[in-house]
């Protein structure tokens, strides 16, 4: 029975990574600070820079047509899980990607330790998105290396999160901070500053929950809801091209403090996932419904 509780504990921690990883609702790493401050400069629902919301715009409308970037992104989620990603990912399409996830810190990291994996290679593809264990897990998986979560089975899981994971799996491109920045209302241009030797524009908000408006406002307010956040500060730099240089997110959950910085680079590269082989995958929905000893 412990290692069927084992194998369960491991694939929800396995996909808790990914959903990280991929940034949508997650936060990262950096200096943080308490709720709703960690952006001094940030504006307020009511304060809306015209400018500021059309540059938005066409950031939005050049990311689209990029179609894949390099990311490179540290992540905190409380005392849960603290992590770093480095990898490419497409969004011309089906989502593709390759990324390498780092486990630095929180109790989800100190499991995986104990089963002697402190990274992960995780691969998405059209259908699926595959995460690579360490031997020691691998070895209650019957020699099989990597764990394919379909993104049908995951969609199906209750409460609410599977779909969100789903959603978030299949919308990979770095579109979420300009758009919860978009519905937030108070986005504003803070000025130019050199991020990693590129020229670049910095806009910043406050994202109340509550109070975003606009066509996705109602998608951006269950995503963090789901995540239990009401409010996040969000900055983004944005390029003389119109793209992501680098973002943050933070925010506060009941489990503490939430933070997420990602930096961007090489859009348009070629990317491209292999499927890892059949006889060294086994399947999460099977895993699941798996009784152990």
């Amino acid at each position: 029975m412990r290692d069927g509780i084992v194998r369960r504990g491991v694939l929800q921690v396995a996909a808790v990574a990914a959903l990280s990883a991929l940034a949508g609702c997650s936060f990262s790493d950096d200096s943080g600070s308490s709720k709703g401050s960690a952006a001094p400069s940030g504006g307020r629902a009511g304060r809306v820079d015209p400018r500021s919301a059309a540059a938005l715009r066409a950031v939005e409308q050049a990311t689209v047509r990029a179609g894949s970037a390099r990311i490179e992104s540290s992540t905190a989620m409380g005392g849960m899980l603290s992590l770093k990603t480095d990898g490419a990912l497409g969004w011309s399409g089906d989502p593709v990607g390759t990324l390498r996830i780092t486990y630095t810190g929180g109790q989800l990291a100190t499991t995986m330790r104990e089963l002697s994996s402190t990274s992960m290679e995780a691969r998405l593809l059209p259908d699926a998105y595959y995460a690579r264990v360490g031997e020691t897990f691998a070895r209650r998986l019957q020699g099989r290396h990597w764990i394919r979560y379909g993104y049908g089975d995951l969609a199906a899981l209750p409460g609410g999160s599977g779909a969100s994971l789903t959603d978030q799996l299949r919308n990979t491109a770095p579109l979420q901070p300009v758009r919860l920045l978009r519905a937030s209302g108070g986005v504003r241009r803070v000025g130019e500053e050199t991020v990693r030797g590129r020229r670049t524009t910095h806009y910043s908000g406050t994202v109340d929950a509550a109070a975003l408006t606009g066509e996705d406002a109602a998608a951006l307010k269950e995503r963090l809801e789901q995540a239990g956040v009401t409010e996040e500060t969000v900055d983004i730099w944005v390029d003389d091209r119109g793209l992501l240089v680098k973002k943050v997110e933070r925010g506060e959950l009941a489990g503490g403090r939430m933070s997420a910085t990602a930096y961007y680079r090489d859009y348009g590269v070629k990317v491209s996932a292999v499927r890892p082989a059949a006889t060294d995958t086994a399947d999460f929905k099977e895993l699941m419904g798996t009784r152990g000893p």
